[in-house]
């Protein structure tokens, strides 16, 4: 059996970083393979977790530590709170013959203990739920990382759970209701407004 199989430490990488054999540089860099493979900042796998990064530089998180993709949730603050990212957008990758309609998915996760290997009981994880919007309707001169382009709808979970329809997604059109769109520089605020929300009487 192996001596050690305990969760692996991972250190940020800077993208200087060789493939080699057995020491023996082969002449290209994990830089080289980040640009392959995440240049398309639109595609969906990617601007998702752009949206995470940005949504984490607006409330002053430190990503000096490396994404943990089995995470509960998102980002943490430095007071603990929990937020839980999703983006969409109207432009993709592809061609297109109409822009793409706007929903985020909601569902109940459960998580999975590393070090148990259980599950939990489904649920939200997160106390607060980020839908970013890349909201630019010109695939000419769409800029993921312009955060004018972009825009954030704030919702404490609760709200969500209380919902008595889909418990899967949510409409854009729903989100108008119930949030108002601010900008990045407006968004930290929002979230934390999010926590003391009380609904109306």
């Amino acid at each position: 059996m192996p001596e050690n199989l305990d969760h692996l430490t991972v250190k940020l990488k800077t993208g200087d970083e060789v493939f080699h054999a057995h020491g023996a540089s082969l002449g290209f860099s994990l830089g080289d393979f980040w640009r392959w493979s995440v240049s398309d900042l639109v595609s969906n796998a990617t601007r998702g977790r752009l949206a995470e990064f940005i949504v984490a530089k607006a409330l002053g998180i430190s990503t000096d530590v490396v994404r943990d993709e089995w995470q509960a949730f998102d980002l943490e603050t430095s007071e603990g709170l929990k937020i839980e990212v999703k983006s969409a957008a109207y432009i993709q990758s592809w061609k297109q013959r109409t822009f793409s309609s706007i929903q985020f998915l909601t569902r109940k996760t459960s998580v999975w203990n590393q070090e148990t290997g259980e599950s939990s009981e489904a649920k939200r994880q997160a106390d607060v739920y980020v839908f970013a919007l890349l909201a630019h309707k010109d695939k000419q001169t769409i800029d993921p990382l312009d955060v004018r382009q972009w825009q954030f709808f704030v919702l404490p979970t609760r709200i969500l759970d209380g919902r008595e329809r889909s418990q899967h997604s949510i409409t854009l059109k729903t989100l108008e209701s119930l949030s108002s769109a601010v900008d990045y520089s407006h968004l930290s605020d929002a979230v934390h407004q999010a926590i003391s929300y009380e609904p109306a009487a």
